[in-house]
């Protein structure tokens, strides 16, 4: 008889408690979740405000959101799919696609509070990071103000790892020019060189405004000019060549800045060409059923 060795027991296994849905699923890490939005007890009405940033198989998300009781409130979103009203209609979920979707997103919930003209943010695509001393406090602007502070958000990546060099940054750099303060540093920026613990924002700024899409263009436009049309179809559609992919982001950025706001709802108008059938009364019903039942008896008389 082979000895078994039993490693989990009946008693693991009746004090066994499932995790939640979404933990099962991948989707929610409620280790992270509970600290970023757990509110201080000595605040009344003081939530945590989250930057969410979700990546999709197409586009960028980003959203304002904090949490009550009873689930997430969303104060504003912004999306990539609204980047083709400022001039860009391919590329909506590269590094450049994500900064400017953060810098919409925190243009737009600024301009919302009132506090547009307050923090306009950073104008200069540097890829610096900016910080201000105020009160004993470091606050992710340029300036603060006397009267109003900056609206202050935690980011909030999901369940994505946090490398150095990821989209999510951009997003997060795109929001903290647009304004927002956001307490982050330039470690995971593309940029940080880790062994010589330096930053290279000169190269975080040229990823921002679409270099490195330029460059490979160019690379490709060399070696491969079948798989350049192939692959930048979309790009070349709308007329855009690798030397105008700076100007581009730029046009981008400006745009964002002179009207952050959503676009106006277009009110839903039906094709009046198809119509319900009308529903019939239950004595037409019963009639309908009577009609069938005859039908089948007399099929049934005749075989």
């Amino acid at each position: 008889m082979v000895f078994v060795k039993v490693t989990k027991s009946r008693a693991y296994f009746s004090r066994f408690q499932t995790k939640y849905k979404r933990r099962r699923e991948g989707k929610t890490d409620y280790r992270a979740r509970k600290r970023l939005s757990a509110q201080s007890k000595a605040k009344y009405q003081s939530p945590k405000y989250r930057f969410v940033v979700r990546f999709t198989n197409t586009k960028v998300i980003t959203q304002i959101a904090y949490a009550t009781i009873d689930g997430d409130r969303i104060m504003c979103q912004a999306s990539s799919n609204e980047l083709p009203r400022y001039g860009l209609s391919c590329g909506l979920k590269n590094y450049a696609a994500a900064y400017c979707t953060g810098l919409l997103c925190a243009r737009r919930l600024l301009q919302k509070l009132g506090l547009d003209k307050l923090y306009e943010g950073n104008d200069e695509v540097d890829g610096e990071v900016v910080k201000t001393e105020s009160n004993g406090k470091t606050y992710y602007v340029a300036e603060v103000d006397e009267d109003k502070r900056p609206f202050r958000a935690l980011l909030d990546v999901g369940t994505k790892a946090t490398t150095t060099g990821s989209r999510i940054f951009g997003a997060l750099k795109g929001a903290c020019d647009g304004g927002l303060d956001i307490p982050h540093s330039e470690k995971r920026f593309p940029g940080y060189d880790r062994d010589t613990k330096k930053y290279d924002a000169e190269f975080h700024a040229t990823l921002i405004k679409g270099g490195h899409v330029s460059e490979y263009m160019e690379y490709l436009e060399e070696e491969d000019n079948a798989k350049y049309k192939e692959q930048f179809k979309s790009y070349l559609a709308e007329g855009h060549e690798p030397d105008s992919i700076e100007e581009l982001y730029e046009g981008v950025h400006e745009k964002i800045r002179e009207d952050p706001s959503p676009a106006a709802k277009v009110a839903f108008t039906p094709d009046k060409k198809y119509k319900r059938k009308a529903k019939i009364s239950y004595d037409e019903r019963k009639a309908k059923v009577q009609a069938a039942k005859d039908a089948k008896e007399e099929e049934s008389d005749e075989e």
